[in-house]
């Protein structure tokens, strides 16, 4: 069964994803503290730092953000490839218009970038650029061409925009009309240029439930089910606003809760666990660190019954695909490096590659295979937006200070 859940309990939003009956993804969010991820503000500049390339910009959040010169180049500096310092591009007390990409962590800052962008079901709208650009998970050439002639039709010359997976055969008075309602929010973000006061808000994302519903809808998920008549209206009036064939889908269950779900339970109990072990008695194990994310994998009970080449082969291949659900559910980001167990056919080392290539495809934030080292350690990298659960819902241990051990000297 496939299902988003919407579950409202306390103030505190827990929303998450069921595929094939397994928790998928997982995230709490409370309604009086909602990300900024996605959220446009007009800042103030505080300090250009040239030796990091990169800005301090107050943005009226609680720490300031964090402006690297990538991100701050203007479409222009963008095309015509010159070298620039980050004191050609800003100054220090001028306003300017930013988006937050990167929530903070730790004792950082949120990271921001000038380059706006405005995402719907099918297109991200994308200002600071005048491309037409296609989903890499669509890869019917027919489909791709098809969907840049639209777009070459309803576009502007000057604003580019990307269309989503969700875009394939969707027809064009549906992505003509998504288009202008994006395109609609940019304007009157444009507009605010030169109000006062600074720092404002300017533009605000949907809230982390919908963003969900938004960006994970489509024909696998066959139901929502909320348990909050609020939540419930608007949902159903964002359907209404954009008709993303949700009518029929959402259902208002009052009785709905994660607490009485025991299988919902123990996939959030096993994803804040060290160890997941595997059904073939084998096990991962799952640490983060500072710098990043280290994956091991064991063998454990299991022996097999035939050749070790084989038992090897069916545990790596097991651990492929908990692995990409582990990386997901956790909402692990940054490096990755999984010690798979040694393998020493090249046939089983590229199945085992294949195989979590492909349930990397199931990844909303795609993570990327970057590359296999002799020791065959797996270099993976996933875009990083938000702590993960672990960290979102636990806190470091006063005693060892995150370290899992205490000095008994």
């Amino acid at each position: 069964m496939n299902y988003i859940f919407i579950d409202s309990k306390e103030g505190i939003n827990r929303i998450g994803i069921i595929e094939g009956n397994r928790l998928v993804e997982f995230y709490t969010e409370e309604v009086e503290k909602e990300s900024i991820v996605g959220n446009v503000y007009r800042g103030k500049v505080l300090n250009v730092l040239n030796g990091m390339e990169a800005a301090f910009v107050d943005i009226g959040e609680e720490k300031n953000a964090f402006l690297y010169l990538k991100d701050s180049l203007s479409k222009e500096q963008l095309y015509d490839k010159g070298k620039y310092a980050i004191s050609d591009v800003l100054k220090g007390g001028e306003d300017v218009i930013v988006q937050v990409v990167k929530e903070s962590l730790g004792t950082k800052g949120p990271k921001i970038t000038t380059h706006i962008s405005i995402p719907g079901k099918f297109i991200v709208l994308t200002p600071h650029s005048q491309n037409i650009n296609v989903s890499r998970k669509i890869t019917d050439g027919e489909e791709i061409n098809r969907l840049k002639n639209i777009g070459n039709e309803i576009k502007e010359s000057n604003i580019g925009m990307i269309f989503r997976t969700n875009a394939e055969n969707i027809g064009e008075d549906i992505l003509s009309g998504e288009y202008n309602s994006l395109l609609s929010i940019y304007r009157k973000i444009e507009k605010e240029r030169t109000f006062l006061p600074t720092p404002k808000l300017i533009y605000k994302e949907l809230d982390l439930a919908y963003q969900i519903v938004r960006d994970t809808f489509n024909d696998r998920n066959f139901e929502i089910i909320v348990n909050d008549k609020d939540v419930y209206n608007r949902i159903i009036s964002y359907e209404e606003s954009f008709s993303y064939g949700l009518k029929g889908k959402i259902i208002l269950n009052k009785n709905f809760s994660i607490d009485n779900n025991t299988n919902i339970q123990m996939d959030i109990k096993e994803a804040l666990e060290r160890r997941v072990n595997l059904k073939s008695g084998g096990y991962i194990v799952i640490d983060e660190t500072e710098a990043l994310t280290a994956i091991d994998v064991n063998t454990g009970k299991f022996i097999g019954s035939h050749t070790l080449d084989d038992t090897v082969l069916k545990t790596n291949l097991e651990a492929a695909v908990e692995i990409a659900r582990q990386i997901r559910l956790r909402d692990i980001g940054g490096i990755i490096i999984v010690d798979f167990i040694d393998m020493k056919i090249n046939e089983h080392i590229s199945h085992v590659l294949s195989k979590m290539s492909e349930e990397f495809n199931k990844d909303r934030n795609k993570p990327h295979i970057i590359d296999v080292t002799k020791l065959f350690l797996v270099e993976i990298t996933r875009k990083k937006i938000r702590p993960t659960l672990d960290r979102k819902t636990s806190i470091v241990c006063p005693h060892c200070n995150g370290r899992g051990r205490i000095t008994n000297i």
